[in-house]
Order: C-alpha cells, then structure tokens, then sequence
C-alpha cells in the first residue's frame, strides 16, 4: 500500500470538506492513502451520495400497487399488466455537456441505457430534457449543435428511438447547461435482475470495453460549481462508443437469460468504485479485487486511476461459480472483454491489490450507510402576488399576440432538433414528438407504454412548491391526453449550490411539491436523481426538477393524439365553465413576451380537480368519444389550439367570449385544462354532467384557416411559418465556442 500521506488539501482538491476528511481518517482509523480517499470522495460525492438531498427525498411516495421496484437500484421498475414490467429512469449529464457538448451528451445517453438493460430490461424508448441559455448568447448554438448531435449519434447508433422531450431556452442557463437523459425498458415482470451481492466466494466478472484514463473524477466534477476555468476540466468527461455499447446490451441481456448472473452494476459515476461499493453494501458483504485483472486501455495506470475512470460500457457482475466458461464464450461471441477481477467476501470491506501489493482497504458501511447526510438551512421563496390579468394585458389584437407567442422561444416548433433523432427503430413507435405524450407499442401485443418529460423553470422559481406540483400535474395530463393511464414518476432535480438557504429553500419546497402531488395523482417516485451545484461564479440556474412519468395502455389503437385533421368536430375545453373567462396570466409565456413581465405567483394546482378530469378525458378516449385532446400548458389555450391545427392541417371557428379579458381567456395558463375535439358533442357534454366535470363548447373544426368571432383569422400556411421558422433560423447562424 502507497504510503503517500494524504492532508486536507488532498481532500479539498477532491471535493471533501476537512470536517469530512476527519470523519474519513475516523472511520479509516488512520489517515488513508490516494487510493481510499478517492473511493471516499466519489462515494461521498453529491453525485452519489446526495448528502444535501437525501433527508427531503426520504419524504417522496416510493410504493404502490403497480410499483415493483422503487428508488435504490439502478432503474424504477412498474407493473404495466400482462406480465411485463416498464424499466425506467432520468439521469443528467449537466456539466460534462456544457464542457464537451457531443460527449458530454452522448455518454448521457450511454449511461441511462445502461442503468435500464442493467436491471434485464430491454430498452425501447428515450426522452431529454434540455435546458438552453439565451438563443443570442454566443454560446447557444454551438451548444445545442454538440448536444443534439450527440443525442442523436449515440440513440441513433445503438437503435433505441429517441421519441420525446422538451428543450427550454433562458439566459440563467448561459453558462451551465442542462442535459437530462431518460431511458425506458421492456422486462418479463419476474425477470428482473438486481444489484445486491450474494455469496461469498462467488466470482466479480469486468465486462465490456477497456478502461482508459476518461471520466477521472467525474462524480466530483458534477458535483462542484464552475467557474472560468470549465474548459480545463475536458479530462473528466467520459468519451462513448455507441457501438460497444450495443454489444454490451446484447452481452448483457443474453448473460442474464443464460441463468448466469447472481447480480449486475453498470459502471457509471465513479465507475468501478461505486459499482464494488454499492453491489457490496446492498448485499451486507465485501469485495476483494485485484486491479492487475482489470482489462485497461492504457499501460501504468494506477490503482486510483482504475477505480476513479468512467470509461464507458463496462459492467462489474457477480456470476455462479459453475457459469465461468457460458460468460466467457458469450462475451467472446460479442467481442468484448470478460474478465474475472475479484470475489465476494464475508468482510463487509473492499479490498484492492495491485502490482501484488496491497492497495486499498476501506470499511464498505463509511461509505454508504454513513455518507454523510446534511440538514442544510434553508429559506422559503418570498410569496409572489397575484397578478390580476387585466392589469398586464396589452391593447393587441389576439391573432397579433398569439403569432408573436408562436414564433418566440418560448413555443416555436422544436422540429428542427427532433428529426435529428431516429424515432422509429424498431419499428414499435406509435406516438413521438411533437405532441403530449410519446407512445410505444410492446412488440407483438396491443398494449403500450405512454412517456413524457415535463418542468416549468420560471414556475418553480416563483413558487418552488406550486411549480413542482405543476410539473407532476402537467406530466399527468400529457399521459392523460394521449389515452394512458399514469402510472409512476423518475425525477431529475436540477439546482444550484444547496449550501446557500434559498437554494436550498427550493429543494425542499420542490420535493414537498412533488410529493403532494404525486400522492394526490398516484404516481409514486420509483427513481431519479439529483443534479446540484449547477452555477457559474456564484449565479445559479433556474430551478428545474423535471419530471418523466410513464403510463400505460390496454390498447394501443384506442389511443388519441393531437392532430384536428377531421372537419366538422365540436371543440371542448375540458376543465373549465363558461363562466371562467378571466385567465391566469401571472408568470406566463404571455407576460414574459409581451410585457415587462412582472414578478408575479404561478397558477394554482388543485390535484382533486387534475384527477377527475384526467380520468375523464382518458375514459372519453378510451370509449371513442374523443378524436383528439391536447393538454393546455405553456401559452394558454389559443396556442394549444394552433398546435393542433398544424398537427392536423384543419382550421377551426372559435367563438371569444363576450365579456371578460379575450388575452386571459385565449393565453392564461390556468391549470388542470385540455382541448378535445369530438364528434359525439352531445355524448361528450352528458358524461362530462354526470362525471361533474366542466366542459365549454368553443368552436368547430374546418377550413384552412383559425377564425375568431369578429372576423380575425390566421392561415395555417401563416400560422406553420411562424411556428417553424424560428428554430432553423437560429441554427443557420454560424455556431461560436
């Protein structure tokens, strides 16, 4: 063992706080080497341990009737019926995006893959939550390039679709970008694999690519701040290989049908580190390890080196003693490494060797039972007031508004970065994006998943408990107005640094929010993660706690989608009377375009209210009644309307009210609403009756044009110019580093 001294320098430089480094020396009863203090940084990094997160995250609903596995293994996993099981979870490569855009991205990609076949789930679906600066920062769009493209090089490459998302822009992300990779698999409900060892003397196996001298340090990395200085940390971010890692799903997929595998960890943040750790300490046992058999890229790495790289595509996995020579054959049959490294002990300590010497001894319960876990102080965000919408609305007329609204950043067509993506390999896609939800058939049967991403920053900043339950509202509306039934939450909560109060003020009132609100709607949090310290010489991002919710399906031909592509339907808006005609404007899409954009307290959520109309709208879809529904979100009813029509390419008569605000009625973002279209008006306006939900007649569905009362009116060829200019527009300027 290296007898290097380490100091609280050396743990300073690794992310670890002196009062840190003492419990380190405590728990050690001496003072550890290079080796075992950069086991204890990456484990207790914020990335893995998410010390400052952890106590709020305990108060999230984990379990329910569809829930099979919860949060603590690599992927969330939820009965979806007929024996199969829905794989799922979102994870963010933040600061290795903004750093290197394509790899930071692609390796995003990589590894949410690989936390869902990991679990013996085949991956069938991805989704990203992209959050952008300014569009005329000069940065903006070199991002974008390198972070679509490499979305795109690795999804494409491997052949898993990438069919929804969303992208925001804001200057608050100029400098620290946001890149939330989810991944959705298929597994046989009792084929799923898990991660706790078992067994000692069983063999550790390394498969899958080499390990080079990428990602060292990367955990730590994501958990710290930037500053001037984020270009030098290029080394950190880990380098892809799509193509191995295809080899390695499909390794990995007939290893575990093979009846081989005792347990399974993907090599991710802090690579073979945590994944030794974790498998150990889940299981109550030790792991003994010699770094010589570490299959490497490079000649004289070091044991530090190996155990900190995030080298991508490799797997620690704990095989049956008789399972050796089928491991081997399989993995030679793909042409990857397999390597036996190790063994389980009965110790409850990792033990490293290298170059026959003693490397690394370390008590595995430190490092994760007794990470540290912090109470940090924090402030609630000052209450905003309620705006009253006619104090901010403009003398515009509506058509002007709604193309103006249309052709910001804040709702253009997002087109031009989503057919950059393959969203039809493996030729199961139903629904992708451009609508409320992505759809995706379970191969061979009627039955489908439903998936979508949703958070709305500038809510959560206002009101970080009201914005978060929006965001789970929402998401259950964009499953809900595609006919599924929501069934289950990962989450990836981004944040600035949770050792100043009101940042940690919005975490708490965020996961408060999230909690409510998915015990209100049934959807528990099965999985996640937590992204902190996204600032840049001290200024934060915008909150966002953005949230995937999967859904389900019996049949996948019942589904609806967003398109008015038939004349002659009655248009409804469910979830709100006639008599409501005011509009929520307050922190709205419209305020921020077309006024100076007051401070001002988001909508209310009222669960009760987004349960009876979600279960409506799903129903009426279900029983054909519904041609079409749209969920109303960002921009208000009008633009949900233009979406609609250029989804379809029918225009609509819509009769304004006639009193009351027209720019609140046609752009609030009032809450818990949807548009349908119907044929059967009078059977849809009976069971809205009995169900006692509202539903207003609003117009019909014909021409080629949106027609208001009072004769304005907008072309579809207009209305698509506007909706899809601006993003090709932006991206044709020359990118700049």
């Amino acid at each position: 063992m290296t007898n290097t001294v380490m100091s609280y320098e050396n743990a300073a430089e690794m992310g670890l706080s002196a009062e840190e480094f003492d419990r380190v020396c405590a728990h050690m009863g001496r003072i550890p080497n290079l080796t075992e203090l950069g086991v204890f940084s990456a484990m207790w990094s914020e990335h893995c341990s998410y010390k400052s997160s952890r106590r709020w995250l305990k108060t999230l609903p984990t379990t329910g009737d569809r829930v099979i596995q919860g949060p603590g293994e690599n992927a969330g996993v939820v009965d979806i019926g007929d024996g199969w099981a829905a794989v799922f979870k979102i994870e963010s490569h933040n600061h290795p995006s903004f750093i290197e855009p394509y790899q930071g991205a692609a390796t995003g990609v990589g590894g949410i893959l690989r936390d869902v076949f990991t679990m013996g789930a085949r991956p069938v679906a991805l989704l990203n939550a992209l959050r952008f600066g300014a569009p005329d920062h000069p940065l903006t769009r070199y991002l974008v390039s390198g972070v679509v493209a490499g979305i795109g090089g690795y999804g494409n490459c491997i052949g898993i679709p990438t069919i929804g998302g969303e992208v925001n822009f804001n200057p608050s992300y100029n400098s620290n970008i946001l890149v939330n990779a989810m991944a959705v698999g298929l597994a046989r409900a009792d084929r799923i694999f898990y991660s706790a060892a078992s067994g000692a003397g069983n063999p550790v196996y390394y498969i899958g690519a080499k390990t080079g001298r990428d990602g060292i340090h990367g955990a730590t990395m994501a958990s710290a701040e930037f500053n001037e200085d984020a270009a030098s940390k290029r080394p950190t971010v880990q380098v892809g290989d799509p193509f191995a890692g295809k080899l390695l799903l499909e390794a990995s997929l007939e290893l575990m049908d093979s009846d081989s595998v005792v347990a399974i960890q993907d090599m991710g943040a802090a690579g073979l580190t945590s994944s030794s750790v974790e498998m150990s300490a889940k299981g109550g046992l030790g792991m003994e390890i010699d770094l010589d058999q570490v299959p490497v890229r490079e000649d004289g790495m070091s044991a530090y080196e190996i155990m900190l790289s995030e080298s991508q595509e490799r797997m620690l996995v704990i095989l049956k003693p008789e399972a050796a020579e089928t491991a081997r054959e399989i993995l030679s049959k793909w042409d990857l490494d397999c390597a036996e490294i190790g063994h389980v002990t009965d110790t409850g300590r990792l033990v490293l060797m290298k170059d026959g010497a003693l490397a690394a001894d370390i008590p595995l319960a430190p490092l994760v039972d007794d990470a540290p876990e912090y109470d940090r102080p924090h402030e609630q965000s000052p209450a905003l007031p309620v705006i009253d919408s006619g104090t901010i609305s403009t003398g515009d007329s509506v058509i002007t508004v709604l193309k103006t609204l249309l052709a910001s950043h804040h709702l253009a067509s997002r087109r031009w970065i989503w057919e950059q993506y393959d969203r039809d390999v493996m030729a199961d896609t139903i629904a992708s994006s451009g609508g409320d939800a992505a759809l995706v058939r379970v191969h061979g049967s009627d039955r489908g998943i439903a998936v979508t991403t949703d958070c709305t920053p500038r809510y959560v900043k206002a009101d970080p408990e009201m914005g978060c339950m929006q965001a789970v509202a929402e998401a259950y509306r964009n499953i809900s107005a595609i006919g599924a039934t929501p069934i289950a939450i990962t989450n990836n909560l981004n944040f600035g640094n949770p050792e100043k109060p009101l940042i940690m003020g919005q975490i708490a009132g965020s996961v408060t929010g999230m909690g409510k609100a998915a015990e209100a709607l049934g959807t528990p949090v099965v999985s996640g993660n937590v992204s902190l310290y996204n600032e840049t010489d001290g200024k934060a991002i915008d909150p966002a706690p953005v949230v995937g919710m999967v859904g389900a399906m019996d049949n996948v031909a019942q589904s609806a989608g967003i398109a008015l592509d038939t004349k002659g339907l009655a248009i409804f808006i469910i979830g709100q009377d006639e008599k409501t005609n005011d509009g929520w404007l307050g922190c709205s899409v419209y305020a921020d375009i077309m006024t100076d954009n007051p401070d001002a307290a988001p909508p209310p959520v009222d669960c009760a209210i987004e349960l009876a109309n979600g279960t409506f709208v799903r129903d009426q879809i279900t029983a054909g009644v519904i041609n079409a529904a749209h969920d109303i979100a960002d921009g208000g009813m009008l633009p949900a309307l233009a979406e609609m029509i250029l989804a379809g390419g029918i225009g609509a008569d819509i009769c304004l009210p006639a009193g009351g605000n027209s720019h609140g009625w046609c752009f609030g973002e009032d809450q818990g609403r949807y548009l349908v279209a119907t044929d059967q008006p009078d059977q849809l306006k009976d069971a809205a009756a009995s169900a006692g939900v509202a539903a207003t007649l609003i117009g019909t569905s014909g021409g080629k044009a949106l027609k208001l009362t009072g004769g304005d009116s907008i072309s579809i060829v207009e209305l698509k110019t506007l909706h899809e200019g601006w993003m090709p527009d932006l991206m044709a300027k020359s990118p700049q580093r």
